[in-house]
């Protein structure tokens, strides 16, 4: 293992820093919740990025095991037997973001384009299961980030879980109202006031982003489901009107994406995050696109982001 790419914490709120540099790109990898801090392709920000000093506001770019988004009131059941996880989402009642938005990934493997990191899940009330999550983020050659999301059970008894990652996109300094975003999907998830999903309904009117729609038209905070892809892989976009894009990309493990567009984000008028996700909120109280993993089985779900910066 090589940590010529490594910066130890230091004034880091999110712990130590992993530098990656390819094909112009240049990405910063928090050991905290395994996240991207920033990412930059030929002096053009495609991530919303915060300060070394700051924790990642509004959940930006962290990665989410071994639930994504919500638990309605945080419980479950298993077996019967209610389980009770944690209440972190306090104005909602409700759990959200997993259980790893607070700790610290080792490091498994570094390079000057990739690092593996990987932290515990350790049985605990709410999830009595004892697995592992690793996080590989690699820069191709063409500067692209790539990343494979791998959840090991390392418990006697199968393990429910969904994936997902919480990436922020931006296109430079392109004016937010200036960007339309797209996503190739036909089907919605309408939610309750607490963001838990009620129903999966056809996209209409601001929720339809087949054909791109401004993002200052926009506000939502909504899962979607019923992808197009083009041989396994479907893609979301955003666009600028000098036809700069940023892409967000996943493989077909991933079956939801959940858009949030905000204007709440420190310092931007308007910000998109676009979430891939095995599951949608309360999948483990609603079972869509729940998965269970075997004793000593793993899971890698793929994604990534591209760009197109003429």
């Amino acid at each position: 293992m090589s940590s010529s790419n490594t910066t130890e914490a230091g004034r880091a709120a999110t712990g130590p820093q992993f530098t990656l540099r390819r094909g112009g790109a240049v990405a910063i990898i928090a050991s905290l919740a395994a996240g991207i801090r920033h990412y930059e392709r030929d002096g053009v920000e495609l991530v919303e990025g915060y300060d070394a000093a700051a924790i990642a506001p509004g959940a930006a770019g962290i990665t989410l095991a071994p639930f994504a988004n919500r638990v309605d009131g945080g419980l479950w059941e298993l077996d019967g037997a209610a389980q009770q996880l944690d209440i972190t989402e306090v104005a909602r009642n409700n759990a959200i973001h997993g259980l790893l938005r607070n700790t610290g990934y080792a490091v498994l493997e570094s390079s000057e384009a990739h690092v593996l990191l990987e932290a515990v899940i350790y049985p605990q009330h709410g999830y009595p299961f004892l697995a592992r999550h690793q996080v590989r983020y690699e820069l191709t050659v063409e500067g692209s980030l790539r990343v494979a999301q791998t959840l090991f059970n390392d418990s006697a008894a199968k393990a429910p879980f969904v994936l997902g990652a919480h990436p922020y996109f931006r296109i430079g300094d392109t004016a937010p109202a200036e960007v339309r975003i797209t996503v190739d999907a036909a089907t919605r998830l309408a939610a309750t006031e607490r963001m838990i999903p009620t129903d999966a309904v056809p996209v209409d009117g601001k929720y339809d982003l087949r054909g791109g729609r401004p993002l200052g038209e926009s506000l939502m905070d909504t899962a979607f489901t019923d992808l197009a892809t083009d041989d396994g892989v479907a893609r979301h976009t955003l666009s600028a009107p000098d036809g700069r894009t940023v892409s967000l990309w996943h493989d077909a493990t991933v079956s939801y994406v959940h858009v949030y567009v905000t204007p709440d984000f420190p310092g931007r008028s308007l910000a998109v995050a676009m979430e891939p996700m095995t599951g949608p909120a309360n999948a483990f109280n609603s079972g869509d696109g729940l998965r269970w993993l075997e004793p000593g089985a793993a899971f890698t779900m793929n994604w990534g982001i591209d760009s197109e910066l003429g």
